[in-house]
C-alpha cells in the first residue's frame, strides 16, 4: 500500500466516523475532507471546487426548485386529494398513502413529499384507529423506495449517474433505473400495506392533550407598591428563569395577551400568568414581590394531564375578545384571545430551528407565540425550554395566534401536525409548475437535452413565468446537501486515482467474493445498504461508486449492474432514524425509539436484496 493510499484511507475512514458522530453536520465533515486531500497533495488545488460544476449537483438543486414550484403552487395537494381514499380499511389505506409517497418522490424532494403527506397521515391514523406511528413509518419507508425509480428521484441516483459518465460509457438515462427501482418498490409497497405496518411498534405519540406543560399554571398579581411596577417583563422574566419559570401570558384589566413582549412595561394590577415547578414557585414570586392571583397544583401523574388540560381550554376559550390598544412604544398589539390555539409543529431536518433555542430566535419578540412544551423520540421534556437546542424531528407544542403559529412554521420549516385544507391556491401556476416538470423531465428523457440542461432551464421558465416567489427560489435548494456533494465528488475522484479503489475492491473479491460475480455484486449492495443506515445516502453512494468500478474492473465485467446496486443499496436506509432524513422526521411525530425501524426496516431491507439481485442481472447483465 502506498503512501497516497494510506492517507486517502486514513481520510475516508475519519469522514465516515464524524458522519456518524453527527457532531458535525455532513457538509462540514464533506468540506473537512476535502481541503484534507488538497492539503495532503490527493486533489489538485485548481480542481479542488470543481465539484459545484458537475452536473449531478446542478441538477439536484434545479431538481429541488422545481419541486418546491409544485407544493408551493398545490398541484401535489390536489394529487393527494384526489387519489387518497377518505373511507376505506387500514390495509387499502396504507397501501394508497404509501404509493402516492413512492410516486411522488420519483420525481420531487422526497423530505417535501412526506411534509406534505403527513398531516394527512396522522387524521388517516386517527379515522381507523390506529397508533400515528404504524402510517407513518410505511410513508417514510413509501418515500425513500420510490426515490430509487428515476434519475432525479434522490441525489445519490445522479452521483450514480455521473460516476458511469466518468467510464466513458455515458451517463445513465432519466429513467434507466426504472425497472430495477420500480420493481423494488412496488414489492416493497405491498409488503409494507399487506403484513409490514403490523410490525411497526404500537407507539402512542404525545398529542397537545398529554404534554406535561408544568406542575403550575398559575396567575400573580402586580401589586402596588411591587419592585417590580415599571420594569420591563424581560428584566421580570430573568428572574423567574433562576426558578425554571416562564411568563406565557399577560392580563390587564379585561384584556389578555398571549406571549406578551419582553419589553412590555408592567403596572400595578397586571395579571402574569406563569408556568413553574410547584416546589420553586412561591420562592420565586415571593422574591419579586408578586401575589398568587389563583393557584391550583397539579397533582401527580394522571393530574398531571388534566392540568395541561385545564390550559388548553382557557387558551381557547377566554374572557375576552376584545384586542388590547397598544398604550406604550414597544407593546404588541394583543390578539383576539378567541383566536389563540394550541398547535404541534414537527422539526424539519432542514429547520432553521435545528441547533438553536427559543431564546436565540427570540420566539415571542418576533412571533408572539409561546413555546409550551417538546417532545423528542416519544418522551415529554419540560427542561428549560426557553434554551433546550431543538432537533430535527422534535415536536414542539406551540401556543398563540394562527397566523402568527403559520408564519413561525414557515420561516423555520417546520410541518403543523393538524388537518389542513387541501387546496390550490392558484390553479394556473399549478399548470405551469406541472407542464414545466413534464417538460424538463420529457427533455432528459429522450435525450434532448443533458439532464442539467434540461431541469436549468425549468427553472429558469418557473423563475420568468413567476411560479415562485424569486426571493424563495434559493430557499428551495438544499444548501447543504450541495455542498455535501461538491466536496464528495473530488475526494471520491482521489479513492480512483490513488489506486485505492482498486485496492479495496480486489480485497472484497479475492478475500471475500472468492473471485464470483455475483457474490461481488450481493456484496457491494449489502455494504452500500449497511453504510447508507448510518451515514447520508450521498455520501455513501459518492464513497462506493469507485469502489463498484474497481470491483467490476477486478473481475472484467461490466460496471452498469455494480454501479445500478449502489443506487439501490444507497436508497434503502430503513434500519435506523439517522439514515434517512424522513426517517428522523417521524421520530417524534410517530413516538418512536432509535430502536424501533428495524423491526419493519430489517424484513424490508432482505425483501429488496431478494427482488434487486435477479433484477438487476437481468436488466443490466454482468
Amino acid at each position: 500500500m502506498t503512501r497516497e493510499q494510506t492517507i486517502i484511507l486514513a481520510i475516508i475512514l475519519v469522514t465516515i466516523v464524524m458522519f456518524l458522530w453527527s457532531r458535525w453536520r455532513h457538509d462540514m465533515v464533506a468540506v473537512g475532507a476535502l481541503l484534507a486531500c488538497v492539503l495532503a497533495g490527493l486533489v489538485p488545488s485548481a480542481a479542488a471546487f470543481s465539484g459545484f460544476g458537475h452536473p449531478a449537483v446542478v441538477t439536484v438543486a434545479c431538481v429541488l426548485v422545481l419541486s418546491y414550484a409544485l407544493q408551493h403552487t398545490g398541484a401535489v395537494d390536489e394529487l393527494a386529494r384526489r387519489i387518497l381514499p377518505t373511507k376505506s380499511g387500514v390495509t387499502l389505506s396504507i397501501a394508497a398513502l404509501t404509493g402516492l409517497a413512492a410516486l411522488l418522490s420519483g420525481f420531487i424532494n422526497n423530505v417535501g413529499a412526506l411534509a406534505l403527506l403527513m398531516p394527512v397521515t396522522i387524521q388517516l391514523a386517527a379515522r381507523l384507529n390506529i397508533p400515528p406511528g404504524r402510517a407513518l413509518m410505511p410513508l417514510a419507508f413509501g418515500s425513500i423506495l420510490g426515490g430509487m425509480t428515476t434519475l432525479i428521484g434522490t441525489p445519490p441516483n445522479l452521483i450514480v449517474s455521473g460516476f458511469r459518465g466518468q467510464t466513458g460509457a455515458g451517463s445513465f438515462g432519466m429513467f434507466d433505473f426504472t425497472p430495477v427501482g420500480l420493481a423494488v418498490a412496488a414489492a416493497g409497497v405491498v409488503f409494507v400495506a399487506l403484513i409490514g405496518w403490523r410490525l411497526v411498534p404500537a407507539r402512542e405519540r404525545v398529542g397537545a392533550e398529554g404534554f406535561e406543560t408544568g406542575a403550575y399554571v398559575t396567575e400573580a398579581r402586580v401589586p402596588e407598591g411591587s419592585k417590580v411596577v415599571g420594569m420591563i417583563l424581560r428584566d421580570v422574566e430573568s428572574e423567574l428563569d433562576k426558578a425554571d419559570a416562564q411568563v406565557i401570558g399577560l392580563v390587564r384589566g379585561d384584556y389578555r395577551v398571549t406571549a406578551p413582549s419582553p419589553y412590555r412595561v408592567l403596572r400595578a394590577a397586571d395579571i402574569l400568568v406563569i408556568e413553574a415547578a410547584a416546589d420553586v414557585l412561591p420562592n420565586a414570586l415571593a422574591s419579586l414581590g408578586l401575589i398568587l392571583e389563583e393557584a391550583e397544583a397539579a397533582k401527580q401523574s394522571s393530574d398531571e394531564a388534566k392540568s395541561a388540560e385545564a390550559q388548553a381550554d382557557r387558551a381557547e376559550a377566554p374572557e375576552s375578545s376584545a384586542p388590547e390598544p397598544a398604550e406604550e412604544k414597544g407593546e404588541e398589539k394583543a390578539a383576539p384571545p378567541s383566536d389563540i390555539v394550541l398547535t404541534e409543529l414537527a422539526v424539519l431536518p432542514r429547520s432553521d430551528l435545528v441547533g438553536r433555542s427559543a431564546s436565540d430566535i427570540q420566539l415571542r419578540t418576533r412571533y408572539s407565540i409561546n413555546l409550551l412544551a417538546v417532545s423528542r423520540q416519544g418522551a415529554r421534556s419540560m427542561t428549560r425550554l426557553r434554551t433546550m437546542i431543538f432537533k430535527a424531528g422534535d415536536v414542539l407544542l406551540m401556543q398563540g395566534a394562527p397566523e402568527a403559529i403559520t408564519g413561525f412554521a414557515n420561516d423555520a420549516g417546520c410541518v403543523p401536525l393538524a388537518e389542513r385544507a387541501l387546496r390550490i391556491p392558484d390553479k394556473r401556476k399549478a399548470l405551469f409548475a406541472g407542464s414545466i416538470m413534464l417538460l424538463a423531465v420529457a427533455g432528459a428523457a429522450f435525450g434532448l437535452l443533458p439532464a442539467a440542461i434540461a431541469f436549468a432551464g425549468g427553472v429558469l421558465a418557473t423563475m420568468a413565468l413567476r411560479v415562485v416567489p424569486l426571493r424563495a427560489v434559493y430557499d428551495a435548494i438544499d444548501w447543504p446537501v450541495v455542498v455535501l456533494l461538491a466536496a464528495l465528488i473530488p475526494v471520491a475522484g482521489a479513492l480512483h486515482t490513488t489506486g485505492t479503489a482498486e485496492l479495496l475492491a480486489r480485497l472484497l473479491i479475492e478475500d471475500v467474493a472468492q473471485g464470483n460475480a455475483v457474490f461481488g455484486l450481493v456484496l457491494i449492495l449489502i455494504v452500500t445498504m449497511t453504510l447508507s443506515d448510518l451515514m447520508n445516502n450521498a455520501a455513501t453512494a459518492a464513497v462506493m461508486c469507485p469502489i463498484a468500478i474497481g470491483t467490476a474492473a477486478h473481475l472484467g465485467v461490466s460496471a452498469d449492474p455494480f454501479l445500478m446496486a449502489v443506487a439501490v443499496g444507497a436508497s434503502c436506509a430503513f434500519l435506523t432514524p439517522i439514515g434517512h432524513q424522513n426517517n428522523m422526521l417521524i421520530l417524534g411525530p410517530g413516538g418512536f425509539r432509535f430502536g424501533d425501524y428495524w423491526r419493519l426496516g430489517l424484513p424490508l431491507e432482505l425483501l429488496v436484496l431478494a427482488v434487486s439481485i435477479p433484477m438487476l442481472l437481468v436488466v443490466w447483465p454482468l
